[in-house]
């Protein structure tokens, strides 16, 4: 079932998110953020973004690998993003490290808005799988960059938090206006103003 993305002005997107008692079963939860992030051409979800205050989130990368490579680190890395599907269940980013770049970031929540946030290159994650597997990967470029966007979700931060006081000034009224449902999207929305 397709849910509605809660916008931006969401209390439940400033909360900090509860864990998920290990073992329980979220594949009902699961299928609907899957189709849902389909259904709005996104590339990650979490769960605050639904409605649900949980340490929570799903990314699926392959829109990524659709572009040509242009060296051999990017065809490296556009394999990995080619077949990058994965659930984070209960996730701590233990570390990270490399250079700091720059990337044009949007977000479900806050639409037809795209910034460029600056976040280290390399993660080290540990979470578990849609199975209840413990896993630890170390991850890095277009992959970790979608993981350090989803997770600040689960700790009530946005990208949009990220930016300089001008920029955000700038932004202040059409934040206010996807707050109210003032915007134009191609998929369903949950709007905490919208009279």
């Amino acid at each position: 079932m397709v849910l509605p993305i809660y916008a931006y002005g969401s209390p439940v997107l400033r909360e900090e998110c509860e864990e998920i008692e290990e073992g329980a079963d979220i594949s009902k939860l699961l299928e609907d953020m899957f189709e849902t992030m389909y259904a709005s051409q996104g590339v990650g979800l979490a769960a605050p973004q639904v409605g649900k205050a949980l340490r929570l989130f799903i990314v699926d990368a392959s829109p990524f690998a659709e572009d040509e490579p242009k060296d051999e680190e990017e065809a490296k890395n556009f394999e990995i993003l080619k077949n990058f599907k994965r659930v984070f269940i209960n996730p701590i980013i233990e570390d990270e490290e490399g250079k700091e770049w720059a990337f044009s970031e949007g977000c479900l929540s806050i639409p037809n808005i795209r910034e460029d946030v600056t976040r280290k290159s390399v993660i080290t994650i540990s979470y578990f799988d849609e199975n209840w597997e413990y896993k630890e990967e170390k991850l890095g470029g277009i992959a970790a960059r979608i993981i350090q966007h989803e997770y600040d979700h689960i700790e009530g931060v946005l990208f949009t938090d990220y930016l300089n006081p001008l920029k955000k000034r700038l932004l202040k009224r059409k934040l206010e206006d996807i707050a109210k449902g003032k915007v134009k999207i191609g998929y369903r929305m949950n709007f905490p103003l919208k009279k």
